[in-house]
């Protein structure tokens, strides 16, 4: 009777751990804070100087879940959920719970298709060709933050064959105002995204297209596309890129620009790294065109925990007003420098990931 019972034991044991083997949750998370310094931050009476605390420098501060279940047959169901915050002061960076990512899908060795809100194409390819890795400050993201968009209500598809992966996305309502009965304009964003990646060499191209967010304003379209190339020789890897974006939904200066980049990241040692890169914004049919000279120096203490110290310089000329921190948002959005003022940033912070 004992031996019945410790058999039936053991394999209940066996069958549980088999199932938890087949189905896991992982919780990770990153908090980065600094302090920063700017010069020429718009006051009532002109520019002054700034000093504070600023929370993701380098990363934007977050926490999420990650999970997938086995179904057999190489298909596997997956979720994310993630949440960005402010260390500094422990709130929610938007008024959303999870504003980073929030969708669910299936994988398989066709791709993933996934359902939710998510990362256009064109920011995974951004962030893969941006010398600064798409920092939150002093990187590609800086001069179009569209560059790393998420969309709401999205069905997105990614397939990774050797070195090739290709993405595309459709969103029903890029900011959630979309979906209206009658007009499936509004709010609409599609794009795609080609990465090409083998030994040193990675290339990619991605494209992207949204319209505006009411009725009145649906026939409005913001288009961006993207192309760069990096090389890896040693201990370094070189960075060229080219963004065109032409539009009037009004999320950037004026109703089209180009705006190029090049940089190089570089490993001293398995703890000391470098990075440097240079863009420039050429505004259409205007002479207001800034350029954003940027650097970093970061120290690992461990593959989780870094220090890191940035420097930037943003060159405003006949009127552009790309600060550190970005362009002058929309109409009521706090402007991050003068207007056609110089702005130079540091910033010293620490990071952690979990």
């Amino acid at each position: 009777m004992k031996l019945r019972y410790g058999f039936a034991a053991a394999t209940l044991s066996m069958l549980s751990a088999a199932t938890f083997a087949q189905s896991h949750v992982t919780l990770y998370g990153i908090l980065d804070v600094g302090i920063e310094y700017l010069n020429n931050v718009p006051t009532a009476t002109g520019g002054a100087n700034q000093v504070r605390m600023s929370s993701g420098n380098m990363s934007t501060s977050r926490w999420g879940l990650r999970g997938q279940e086995d179904l057999g047959g190489g298909l596997k169901a997956i979720f994310q959920l993630e949440s960005g915050f402010a260390p500094d002061n422990g709130s929610l960076l938007t008024n959303r719970l999870f504003d980073r990512a929030a969708y669910v899908g299936l994988q398989s060795r066709y791709g993933t298709v996934a359902l939710g809100r998510q990362n256009t194409p064109i920011h995974d390819t951004g962030h893969i060709l941006d010398p600064m890795r798409y920092a939150p400050r002093y990187s590609l993201w800086t001069n179009d933050d569209i560059l790393a968009g998420r969309t709401d209500n999205a069905i997105r598809y990614d397939g990774k064959f050797g070195g090739l992966t290709m993405s595309a996305m459709y969103s029903l309502g890029r900011t959630g105002t979309g979906e209206i009965p009658g007009n499936f304009k509004v709010d609409r964003n599609y794009g795609a995204s080609v990465m090409y990646e083998n030994g040193p060499l990675g290339i990619g191209a991605a494209y992207d297209e949204f319209q505006g967010t009411s009725v009145a304003t649906a026939d409005r379209k913001d288009r961006r596309a993207l192309i760069g190339a990096s090389y890896a020789f040693g201990a370094a890897r070189a960075f060229v890129g080219y963004r065109w974006f032409k539009g009037d939904v009004g999320t950037l200066p004026g109703s089209g620009s180009n705006l190029y980049w090049a940089g190089m990241r570089y490993a001293v040692n398995p703890s000391v790294s470098l990075m440097g890169a240079a863009y420039y914004t050429d505004t259409r049919n205007s002479s207001a065109d800034p350029i954003m000279l940027v650097a970093s120096a970061d120290y690992a203490f461990s593959k989780r925990t870094d220090v890191y110290f940035n420097i930037g310089y943003a060159i405003n000329r006949d009127g552009s007003q790309l600060g550190m921190n970005g362009f002058n948002g929309p109409a009521g959005s706090p402007a991050n420098v003068v207007a056609g003022d110089d702005q130079i940033g540091m910033v010293m912070g620490v990071r952690h990931r979990f």
